[in-house]
Protein backbone atom coordinates (compact mmCIF):
# COMPACT_ATOMS: atom_id res chain seq x y z
CA UNK A 1 0.00 0.00 0.00
CA UNK A 2 1.72 3.56 -1.37
CA UNK A 3 1.90 6.50 1.37
CA UNK A 4 -0.67 9.22 0.69
CA UNK A 5 0.85 12.65 -0.51
CA UNK A 6 0.41 16.25 -1.45
CA UNK A 7 -3.23 17.06 -0.63
CA UNK A 8 -4.92 14.08 -0.61
CA UNK A 9 -2.35 12.86 2.48
CA UNK A 10 -2.64 16.18 4.20
CA UNK A 11 -6.77 15.49 4.41
CA UNK A 12 -6.39 11.98 5.15
CA UNK A 13 -4.57 13.19 8.49
CA UNK A 14 -7.13 16.03 9.48
CA UNK A 15 -9.59 13.26 9.23
CA UNK A 16 -7.55 11.35 11.54
CA UNK A 17 -6.84 14.15 13.53
CA UNK A 18 -10.65 15.14 13.73
CA UNK A 19 -11.63 11.81 14.57
CA UNK A 20 -8.97 11.35 17.46
CA UNK A 21 -9.99 14.88 19.03
CA UNK A 22 -13.95 13.26 19.27
CA UNK A 23 -12.94 9.88 20.48
CA UNK A 24 -10.45 12.07 23.71
CA UNK A 25 -13.34 14.26 24.29
CA UNK A 26 -15.97 12.00 24.68
CA UNK A 27 -13.84 9.75 26.60
CA UNK A 28 -12.54 12.97 29.03
CA UNK A 29 -16.05 14.25 29.09
CA UNK A 30 -17.02 10.58 29.92
CA UNK A 31 -19.71 10.33 27.15
CA UNK A 32 -20.17 6.43 25.89
CA UNK A 33 -21.91 7.45 23.12
CA UNK A 34 -21.41 10.19 20.32
CA UNK A 35 -23.87 13.04 21.93
CA UNK A 36 -24.05 16.65 20.52
CA UNK A 37 -21.91 19.36 21.92
CA UNK A 38 -24.12 21.28 23.63
CA UNK A 39 -24.66 17.79 26.54
CA UNK A 40 -20.86 18.42 27.26
CA UNK A 41 -21.39 21.42 28.65
CA UNK A 42 -24.58 20.21 30.60
CA UNK A 43 -22.72 20.26 34.14
CA UNK A 44 -20.23 22.44 34.89
CA UNK A 45 -17.16 22.39 36.44
CA UNK A 46 -16.50 23.22 39.89
CA UNK A 47 -13.57 24.39 39.64
CA UNK A 48 -13.46 26.22 43.14
CA UNK A 49 -13.80 22.88 45.13
CA UNK A 50 -11.24 21.19 42.98
CA UNK A 51 -9.37 24.26 43.56
CA UNK A 52 -9.71 24.18 47.35
CA UNK A 53 -8.74 20.33 47.34
CA UNK A 54 -5.78 20.79 45.20
CA UNK A 55 -4.54 23.55 47.40
CA UNK A 56 -4.94 21.85 50.46
CA UNK A 57 -2.52 19.13 49.25
CA UNK A 58 -0.05 21.42 47.25
CA UNK A 59 2.94 21.31 50.15
CA UNK A 60 2.90 17.51 49.30
CA UNK A 61 3.69 18.35 45.53
CA UNK A 62 5.72 21.68 45.11
CA UNK A 63 7.71 23.24 44.06
CA UNK A 64 7.21 21.63 41.03
CA UNK A 65 10.42 20.89 39.66
CA UNK A 66 10.76 17.45 41.43
CA UNK A 67 7.03 16.18 40.33
CA UNK A 68 7.62 17.38 36.56
CA UNK A 69 10.64 15.87 36.33
CA UNK A 70 9.32 12.62 37.38
CA UNK A 71 6.45 13.15 34.98
CA UNK A 72 8.86 13.71 32.33
CA UNK A 73 10.94 10.62 32.88
CA UNK A 74 7.93 8.03 33.70
CA UNK A 75 6.13 9.75 30.05
CA UNK A 76 9.64 9.23 28.04
CA UNK A 77 10.23 5.90 29.49
CA UNK A 78 6.89 4.54 28.92
CA UNK A 79 6.68 6.49 25.27
CA UNK A 80 10.22 7.07 24.18
CA UNK A 81 8.85 8.12 20.47
CA UNK A 82 7.19 11.35 22.47
CA UNK A 83 10.75 12.83 23.67
CA UNK A 84 11.34 14.02 19.43
CA UNK A 85 8.50 16.62 20.27
CA UNK A 86 10.34 18.05 22.39
CA UNK A 87 13.64 20.09 22.36
CA UNK A 88 16.89 19.04 22.47
CA UNK A 89 16.48 21.04 26.42
CA UNK A 90 14.18 20.64 28.84
CA UNK A 91 14.78 23.16 30.91
CA UNK A 92 12.57 25.83 29.25
CA UNK A 93 9.85 22.97 28.83
CA UNK A 94 9.95 22.38 32.52
CA UNK A 95 9.27 25.56 33.96
CA UNK A 96 6.97 26.49 30.71
CA UNK A 97 4.98 24.02 32.52
CA UNK A 98 5.32 24.48 36.14
CA UNK A 99 4.11 28.14 35.40
CA UNK A 100 1.30 26.22 33.27
CA UNK A 101 0.09 24.30 36.67
CA UNK A 102 0.42 27.60 38.87
CA UNK A 103 -1.95 29.69 36.51
CA UNK A 104 -4.53 26.64 36.29
CA UNK A 105 -4.68 26.62 39.80
CA UNK A 106 -4.77 29.71 40.53
CA UNK A 107 -7.25 30.69 37.96
CA UNK A 108 -9.33 27.31 38.30
CA UNK A 109 -12.46 29.27 40.19
CA UNK A 110 -13.05 31.32 37.02
CA UNK A 111 -13.23 27.93 34.81
CA UNK A 112 -14.44 30.39 31.84
CA UNK A 113 -11.22 32.80 31.75
CA UNK A 114 -9.34 29.45 32.02
CA UNK A 115 -11.49 27.33 29.07
CA UNK A 116 -10.60 30.44 26.88
CA UNK A 117 -6.89 30.40 27.99
CA UNK A 118 -6.17 26.85 26.95
CA UNK A 119 -8.28 26.91 24.31
CA UNK A 120 -6.16 29.42 22.63
CA UNK A 121 -3.37 27.28 23.62
CA UNK A 122 -4.28 24.13 21.56
CA UNK A 123 -4.57 26.03 19.13
CA UNK A 124 -1.42 26.82 18.97
CA UNK A 125 0.16 23.08 20.00
CA UNK A 126 -1.22 22.12 16.96
CA UNK A 127 2.60 22.99 15.54
CA UNK A 128 4.44 20.93 17.89
CA UNK A 129 2.53 17.76 15.86
CA UNK A 130 0.74 17.25 19.19
CA UNK A 131 -2.17 14.38 18.87
CA UNK A 132 -5.15 14.11 21.08
CA UNK A 133 -3.47 10.83 22.03
CA UNK A 134 -0.45 12.46 23.89
CA UNK A 135 -3.00 13.65 26.30
CA UNK A 136 -4.00 10.66 27.40
CA UNK A 137 -0.36 9.59 27.93
CA UNK A 138 0.52 12.86 29.57
CA UNK A 139 -2.16 12.24 32.47
CA UNK A 140 -1.06 8.88 32.83
CA UNK A 141 2.57 10.03 33.72
CA UNK A 142 1.33 12.57 35.62
CA UNK A 143 -0.65 10.36 38.06
CA UNK A 144 2.26 8.30 38.75
CA UNK A 145 4.82 11.30 39.66
CA UNK A 146 2.34 12.98 41.86
CA UNK A 147 1.88 9.69 43.64
CA UNK A 148 5.56 9.57 43.74
CA UNK A 149 6.47 13.10 44.85
CA UNK A 150 3.60 13.17 47.59
CA UNK A 151 4.23 9.75 49.07
CA UNK A 152 1.78 8.49 51.51
CA UNK A 153 0.62 11.97 52.38
CA UNK A 154 -1.86 11.60 48.92
CA UNK A 155 -5.27 11.02 49.00
CA UNK A 156 -7.20 9.69 45.84
CA UNK A 157 -9.16 12.51 46.10
CA UNK A 158 -6.48 15.00 45.56
CA UNK A 159 -5.52 13.30 42.70
CA UNK A 160 -8.80 13.28 41.19
CA UNK A 161 -8.80 16.78 41.75
CA UNK A 162 -5.91 17.12 39.47
CA UNK A 163 -7.55 15.04 36.77
CA UNK A 164 -10.58 16.43 36.87
CA UNK A 165 -8.60 19.76 36.67
CA UNK A 166 -6.33 18.34 33.49
CA UNK A 167 -9.11 17.03 31.77
CA UNK A 168 -11.16 20.25 31.86
CA UNK A 169 -7.72 22.08 30.47
CA UNK A 170 -7.01 19.29 27.71
CA UNK A 171 -10.92 19.45 26.65
CA UNK A 172 -10.54 23.27 25.89
CA UNK A 173 -7.60 22.40 24.13
CA UNK A 174 -8.67 19.83 22.23
CA UNK A 175 -11.80 22.27 21.25
CA UNK A 176 -9.16 24.62 20.04
CA UNK A 177 -7.19 22.29 17.95
CA UNK A 178 -10.41 20.60 16.35
CA UNK A 179 -11.81 24.19 15.27
CA UNK A 180 -8.43 25.14 13.21
CA UNK A 181 -7.99 22.44 11.59
CA UNK A 182 -8.54 24.46 8.33
CA UNK A 183 -5.81 25.95 8.53
CA UNK A 184 -2.31 25.98 9.12
CA UNK A 185 -0.19 24.25 12.25
CA UNK A 186 2.05 26.73 11.39
CA UNK A 187 3.74 29.37 8.44
CA UNK A 188 7.11 29.15 6.81
CA UNK A 189 8.55 32.73 6.82
CA UNK A 190 11.76 33.86 5.39
CA UNK A 191 13.89 36.36 6.92
CA UNK A 192 14.38 39.43 4.46
CA UNK A 193 15.75 42.09 7.26
CA UNK A 194 17.91 41.69 10.13
CA UNK A 195 18.75 45.12 11.88
CA UNK A 196 20.77 45.29 14.84
CA UNK A 197 19.46 48.34 17.25
CA UNK A 198 21.85 47.12 19.92
CA UNK A 199 24.49 44.01 20.29
CA UNK A 200 21.67 42.30 22.52
CA UNK A 201 18.46 43.80 20.22
CA UNK A 202 17.64 42.72 17.01
CA UNK A 203 14.82 43.91 14.83
CA UNK A 204 13.25 41.13 12.14
CA UNK A 205 11.32 41.36 9.21
CA UNK A 206 9.98 38.05 8.24
CA UNK A 207 7.95 37.39 4.99
CA UNK A 208 4.93 34.09 4.85
CA UNK A 209 5.35 31.75 2.19
CA UNK A 210 1.53 32.58 2.87
CA UNK A 211 -1.09 35.46 4.32
CA UNK A 212 -0.97 34.88 7.57
CA UNK A 213 -3.63 35.69 10.18
CA UNK A 214 -3.11 38.13 13.09
CA UNK A 215 -4.48 41.32 14.46
CA UNK A 216 -2.24 44.40 15.75
CA UNK A 217 -1.37 43.61 19.27
CA UNK A 218 -0.95 40.07 19.47
CA UNK A 219 2.04 37.79 19.51
CA UNK A 220 3.24 34.63 18.03
CA UNK A 221 5.61 31.42 18.57
CA UNK A 222 8.72 31.51 16.62
CA UNK A 223 10.88 28.62 16.14
CA UNK A 224 14.42 29.08 14.90
CA UNK A 225 15.85 26.10 12.43
CA UNK A 226 19.20 26.18 15.21
CA UNK A 227 16.62 25.07 17.70
CA UNK A 228 14.30 22.47 16.49
CA UNK A 229 10.81 22.28 18.36
CA UNK A 230 12.35 25.12 20.51
CA UNK A 231 9.26 27.99 20.31
CA UNK A 232 9.58 31.21 22.02
CA UNK A 233 6.46 34.20 21.88
CA UNK A 234 7.38 37.51 20.88
CA UNK A 235 5.19 40.48 19.90
CA UNK A 236 4.04 41.31 16.48
CA UNK A 237 5.57 45.11 15.81
CA UNK A 238 3.62 45.90 12.98
CA UNK A 239 -0.25 46.09 12.01
CA UNK A 240 -1.88 43.40 9.54
CA UNK A 241 0.02 45.35 5.99
CA UNK A 242 -1.32 44.69 2.26
CA UNK A 243 2.43 42.29 2.04
CA UNK A 244 2.98 39.19 3.71
CA UNK A 245 5.85 40.94 6.00
CA UNK A 246 6.12 40.82 9.70
CA UNK A 247 7.84 42.45 12.41
CA UNK A 248 9.20 41.16 15.31
CA UNK A 249 11.68 42.91 17.65
CA UNK A 250 13.20 40.30 19.46
CA UNK A 251 16.05 41.30 22.71
CA UNK A 252 18.29 38.44 23.67
CA UNK A 253 17.81 37.47 27.23
CA UNK A 254 20.74 34.46 27.31
CA UNK A 255 22.84 32.32 26.13
CA UNK A 256 21.72 29.02 24.04
CA UNK A 257 18.74 30.04 23.78
CA UNK A 258 16.09 30.71 20.58
CA UNK A 259 16.64 35.09 21.57
CA UNK A 260 20.56 34.20 20.86
CA UNK A 261 19.54 32.33 17.87
CA UNK A 262 17.16 35.20 16.70
CA UNK A 263 19.51 38.23 17.27
CA UNK A 264 23.22 36.93 16.77
CA UNK A 265 22.93 33.67 14.41
CA UNK A 266 19.81 34.50 12.02
CA UNK A 267 20.94 36.06 8.63
CA UNK A 268 18.56 37.40 5.86
CA UNK A 269 17.41 34.53 3.69
CA UNK A 270 16.84 31.66 6.69
CA UNK A 271 13.57 30.57 6.94
CA UNK A 272 11.99 30.22 10.55
CA UNK A 273 8.52 28.51 11.38
CA UNK A 274 5.63 30.61 13.13
CA UNK A 275 2.91 29.40 15.25
CA UNK A 276 -0.80 30.85 14.87
CA UNK A 277 -1.32 34.69 16.27
CA UNK A 278 -2.48 34.77 19.88
CA UNK A 279 -3.09 37.47 22.49
CA UNK A 280 -6.34 39.59 23.25
CA UNK A 281 -4.87 43.20 23.55
CA UNK A 282 -6.08 44.25 20.47
CA UNK A 283 -8.33 47.14 19.74
CA UNK A 284 -11.73 47.55 19.19
CA UNK A 285 -13.42 47.84 16.43
CA UNK A 286 -13.96 51.57 17.53
CA UNK A 287 -13.05 52.46 20.46
CA UNK A 288 -14.88 55.18 22.84
CA UNK A 289 -12.81 55.59 24.95
CA UNK A 290 -9.25 58.01 25.47
CA UNK A 291 -6.43 54.77 25.13
CA UNK A 292 -3.47 55.12 27.74
CA UNK A 293 -0.97 53.02 26.79
CA UNK A 294 2.24 51.62 28.76
CA UNK A 295 5.29 49.93 27.72
CA UNK A 296 8.56 48.94 28.45
CA UNK A 297 11.31 47.11 26.87
CA UNK A 298 10.38 45.27 23.47
CA UNK A 299 7.04 45.54 25.29
CA UNK A 300 7.06 48.73 22.99
CA UNK A 301 6.32 46.13 20.02
CA UNK A 302 2.72 45.51 20.43
CA UNK A 303 2.24 48.89 21.59
CA UNK A 304 3.63 49.87 17.93
CA UNK A 305 1.52 47.63 16.11
CA UNK A 306 -1.34 49.63 17.64
CA UNK A 307 -0.42 53.39 17.20
CA UNK A 308 -0.14 51.91 13.53
CA UNK A 309 -2.86 50.24 13.21
CA UNK A 310 -4.79 53.58 15.41
CA UNK A 311 -2.84 55.91 12.37
CA UNK A 312 -3.97 54.12 9.63
CA UNK A 313 -7.73 53.94 10.61
CA UNK A 314 -7.40 57.80 10.98
CA UNK A 315 -5.58 57.46 7.31
CA UNK A 316 -1.89 59.21 8.99
CA UNK A 317 -0.01 56.64 7.39
CA UNK A 318 1.35 53.79 9.09
CA UNK A 319 -0.41 50.89 7.89
CA UNK A 320 -3.54 49.55 5.64
CA UNK A 321 -6.65 51.88 5.37
CA UNK A 322 -9.00 50.76 8.42
CA UNK A 323 -12.66 52.34 9.66
CA UNK A 324 -11.99 55.84 10.84
CA UNK A 325 -12.33 56.55 14.33
CA UNK A 326 -14.10 59.04 15.63
CA UNK A 327 -12.63 62.20 16.39
CA UNK A 328 -11.24 63.72 18.84
CA UNK A 329 -9.26 60.71 20.52
CA UNK A 330 -6.25 61.28 22.43
CA UNK A 331 -3.76 58.37 23.14
CA UNK A 332 -1.06 58.91 26.48
CA UNK A 333 1.94 56.24 25.78
CA UNK A 334 4.32 56.36 28.50
CA UNK A 335 7.21 54.54 27.24
CA UNK A 336 10.37 53.17 30.09
CA UNK A 337 13.71 52.31 29.50
CA UNK A 338 16.48 52.12 31.73
CA UNK A 339 18.47 54.68 29.47
CA UNK A 340 18.36 56.67 26.29
CA UNK A 341 20.55 54.02 24.73
CA UNK A 342 17.53 51.81 25.15
CA UNK A 343 14.98 53.57 23.12
CA UNK A 344 15.77 51.53 20.07
CA UNK A 345 13.01 52.94 18.11
CA UNK A 346 13.55 56.67 19.70
CA UNK A 347 13.24 57.86 15.63
CA UNK A 348 10.01 56.17 14.60
CA UNK A 349 8.68 57.31 17.79
CA UNK A 350 9.75 60.73 17.33
CA UNK A 351 8.43 61.54 13.60
CA UNK A 352 5.05 59.43 14.92
CA UNK A 353 4.52 62.61 17.84
CA UNK A 354 5.01 65.27 15.56
CA UNK A 355 3.02 63.92 12.68
CA UNK A 356 0.25 62.75 15.07
CA UNK A 357 -1.47 65.14 17.15
CA UNK A 358 -3.46 62.60 18.85
CA UNK A 359 0.18 61.21 20.69
CA UNK A 360 1.16 62.70 22.99
CA UNK A 361 4.88 60.12 24.48
CA UNK A 362 6.05 60.39 27.99
CA UNK A 363 9.70 58.80 27.93
CA UNK A 364 10.57 57.40 31.65
CA UNK A 365 14.06 56.60 32.23
CA UNK A 366 15.31 54.55 35.40
CA UNK A 367 18.72 55.81 35.13
CA UNK A 368 21.22 53.76 37.07
CA UNK A 369 18.55 51.41 38.47
CA UNK A 370 19.36 47.53 39.49
CA UNK A 371 18.33 44.71 37.07
CA UNK A 372 14.52 44.36 37.17
CA UNK A 373 13.93 48.07 37.88
CA UNK A 374 11.05 49.02 36.46
CA UNK A 375 8.91 50.80 38.94
CA UNK A 376 9.08 54.46 37.52
CA UNK A 377 6.88 53.55 35.17
CA UNK A 378 4.08 52.45 37.25
CA UNK A 379 4.72 55.66 39.33
CA UNK A 380 4.85 58.27 36.35
CA UNK A 381 1.66 56.53 35.28
CA UNK A 382 -0.24 57.14 38.62
CA UNK A 383 1.03 60.36 39.22
CA UNK A 384 -0.30 61.56 35.88
CA UNK A 385 -3.49 59.54 37.29
CA UNK A 386 -7.21 60.72 35.90
CA UNK A 387 -7.68 57.30 33.86
CA UNK A 388 -10.70 56.30 34.96
CA UNK A 389 -12.12 56.79 31.35
CA UNK A 390 -9.51 55.52 29.70
CA UNK A 391 -9.06 52.34 28.11
CA UNK A 392 -5.24 51.03 29.18
CA UNK A 393 -2.74 48.47 27.03
CA UNK A 394 0.24 47.55 29.22
CA UNK A 395 3.10 45.46 27.76
CA UNK A 396 6.47 44.65 28.96
CA UNK A 397 8.51 43.25 31.69
CA UNK A 398 6.53 41.07 34.21
CA UNK A 399 7.56 43.17 37.06
CA UNK A 400 6.92 46.40 34.97
CA UNK A 401 3.47 44.70 33.94
CA UNK A 402 2.44 43.75 37.25
CA UNK A 403 3.30 47.08 38.73
CA UNK A 404 1.42 48.72 36.22
CA UNK A 405 -2.01 46.88 36.62
CA UNK A 406 -1.60 47.50 40.82
CA UNK A 407 -1.19 50.95 40.27
CA UNK A 408 -4.36 51.61 37.93
CA UNK A 409 -6.14 48.97 39.60
CA UNK A 410 -5.76 51.26 43.11
CA UNK A 411 -6.53 54.02 40.95
CA UNK A 412 -10.18 52.39 40.84
CA UNK A 413 -9.45 51.41 36.77
CA UNK A 414 -11.66 48.45 36.16
CA UNK A 415 -10.17 45.55 35.14
CA UNK A 416 -12.53 45.32 31.72
CA UNK A 417 -10.61 48.62 31.20
CA UNK A 418 -6.97 46.86 31.28
CA UNK A 419 -5.61 45.04 28.64
CA UNK A 420 -2.48 42.76 28.91
CA UNK A 421 -1.65 39.36 28.12
CA UNK A 422 -0.27 37.09 30.47
CA UNK A 423 2.20 35.22 28.62
CA UNK A 424 3.34 31.70 30.07
CA UNK A 425 6.59 32.10 28.60
CA UNK A 426 7.64 35.26 30.41
CA UNK A 427 10.21 33.65 33.14
CA UNK A 428 8.36 35.94 35.62
CA UNK A 429 4.43 35.49 34.61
Amino acid sequence: MHAFTGTVGNEYHALLARHDAMRLRRRMLGQDRAPGPDLARAVPYDGAADQRLIVRHLPLVTPFDELIGRLYDEMFARWPSLRRLFPASMEFQRSHLARAFRYLIENLDRPDEVAAFFTRLGRDHRKLGVRPVHYETFEAALCVALRKSAGPGWSEAAEQAWVRMLRFAVAAMVDGAEATLAEPAYWRGTVVGHELRRPDLAVLRVRTDEPYPYRAGQYAAVESPLLPQAWRQYSLACAPRPVRELEFHVRQTGAGGVSEALVAHTRVGDTLRLGPAQGTMTLDDDPARELLMVAGGTGWAPVKALLEELAGRRGGGGGPTLPAVREPRGVQLFLGARSRDELYDARVLARWAERHRWLHVVPVLDEGAGAGGRGPVAEAVARRGGWAGHLAFVSGPPAMVGATLARLTAAGLPAGQVRYDPVLDSPAA
